[in-house]
């Protein structure tokens, strides 16, 4: 199977353009400063594509381990399972570099965050109101993340269901035709026995008249022309035993 038609590839395509997309949302996060709000939201979306991508990852090992099992029932060579198991263990290795980055930034921003709110508190002598708001906000956030990582799942699913279904439509086919292949086999068997019963029925109607004729010449020899026929017959097989055995 060619690579533009393996399943594997066309997934690890998808998953390599998210990956891509993933660092290029990262560098832009790390332009951003610390107490800009959006480099929250960015750092949200980050470790939600995260995750995603690391189900999808997870997805293609097993199916590399599938196939490991059976490597020449899907056209594949230990060289190439080698192939695929090293990119995706560099793709978990970029997903992994940007998710320490996020938690190293993530814990560099709280501390910054909740220095900064107490100092604004303390000197400004106001209570923290807007805390269940923007904790609506970031929940609300969080639940369309989860919203969108769960949808781009199930797509996946779907996707790799149908390409399964294809591969499994293919493999009835087959079958199909060696099922027909079997039967003009049997058809071809068939004829040939019965053409050879055939020249046995004449082979065995032949004997039978042959045996008749000889019991009539021997009934119409006399007795002493049997014996001299009986001991020619004798003589002979003997000169044959001996052609045969003994030289």
């Amino acid at each position: 199977m060619s690579s533009a038609q393996d399943p594997f590839y066309i997934v690890k395509e998808e998953v390599q353009d998210s990956i891509n997309k993933l660092q290029g949302t990262f560098h832009q996060w790390e332009r951003i400063p610390s107490d800009n709000g959006e480099r929250m939201h960015l750092m949200k979306e980050l470790f939600s594509n995260c995750e995603s991508i690391e189900w999808q990852v997870d997805e293609l090992d097993k199916t590399i381990a599938v196939a490991a099992k059976d490597p020449a029932l899907y056209g594949i060579d230990e060289i190439e399972l080698d192939r695929r198991r090293r990119w995706t263990s560099t793709a978990r290795s970029q997903v992994g570099a940007v998710k320490k980055a996020l938690n190293s930034g993530k814990e560099i921003n709280v501390t910054t965050t909740t220095s900064a709110n107490g100092m604004r508190r303390e000197l400004l002598r106001i209570p923290d109101s807007d805390q269940p708001n923007k904790y609506n906000h970031y929940s609300s956030q969080d639940n369309d993340d989860f919203i969108t990582s769960e949808s781009d799942r199930q797509m996946l699913l779907i996707r790799r269901q149908n390409e399964e279904l294809d591969e499994l439509s293919a493999s009835v086919g087959r079958i199909g035709e060696i099922g027909l292949t079997i039967h003009d086999e049997l058809l071809t068997q068939d004829k040939i026995i019965e053409d050879l019963g055939s020249e046995m029925d004449g082979t065995s109607n032949r004997l039978d008249f042959v045996q008749k004729k000889v019991a009539m010449v021997m009934k119409k020899a006399s007795a002493k022309t049997q014996f001299m026929m009986i001991l020619f017959l004798v003589v002979l097989f003997i000169i044959l035993f001996v052609i045969v055995f003994f030289t």
